[in-house]
């Protein structure tokens, strides 16, 4: 296993999960993992299985089954002896929400906060099976960042849900799932990518 470390080795704990398609070393993922490290914010990227063993040998292949991934991100959290927040890129803020939602309390005692950058509500094109139950069962503070126009939960699809109040959400106003705005809205990429480095920082320094 190989991690890529950002920010200082005393800096608060941030495993960061990479999405179902980019590895750990994606742009998005090397930008916010950056931009958190210049805060002081102790980063730690790593690479599901499915994606190890595609980096090795060049083979597209589907991610491992829900379970699976959630096995080995909660394998990754025992093996850190600090509190430690959790979170990722569409499939891997999924993969840590569930984690979270298990009812371990060994690893709850551990995780001091869940990110999601770009929850993924529903399958692609498939609005109908929401992916939302386990939400309620997350003890920690749960922070969900999302493009008001992301075609796995809008921000008028996710109004619509029945979800805890307590849910600390960051709407990027006409960010897709990508976070990429349309050129008419006046808006660019990198100042939503700032915005989500900005609320991170906030939300992860917050008990130090």
């Amino acid at each position: 296993m190989k991690f890529i470390y950002d920010g200082p080795e005393d800096g608060p704990l941030f495993l960061f999960a990479h999405g179902a398609g980019a590895d750990a070393n994606s742009d998005f993922m090397t930008n916010i993992a950056q931009g958190l490290a210049k805060h002081g914010v102790r980063v730690i990227r790593f690479n599901f299985p499915y994606m190890q063993q595609r980096l090795l040998d060049g083979k597209r292949r589907p991610p491992n089954r829900a379970p699976q991934l959630v096995e080995f991100f909660s394998e990754l959290i025992t093996n850190i002896d600090k509190p430690v927040y959790i979170g990722g890129k569409s499939m891997g803020g999924r993969i840590a929400s569930m984690v979270a939602a298990q009812g371990n309390g060994a690893l709850n005692e551990k995780i001091q906060g869940v990110i999601c950058l770009g929850y993924p509500f529903h399958p692609q094109a498939k609005p109908e099976k929401l992916r939302i139950d386990h939400l309620t069962n997350i003890i920690a503070p749960l922070c969900i960042v999302q493009g008001t126009r992301d075609k796995l939960g809008s921000l008028e699809d996710v109004n619509s849900y029945e979800l805890n109040k307590d849910i600390d959400f960051l709407w990027l106003e006409d960010g897709d799932h990508d976070f990429k705005p349309r050129v008419k809205s006046g808006l660019t990429k990198e100042l939503l990518i700032n915005k989500i480095i900005n609320k991170l920082n906030l939300l992860i320094n917050m008990k130090v």
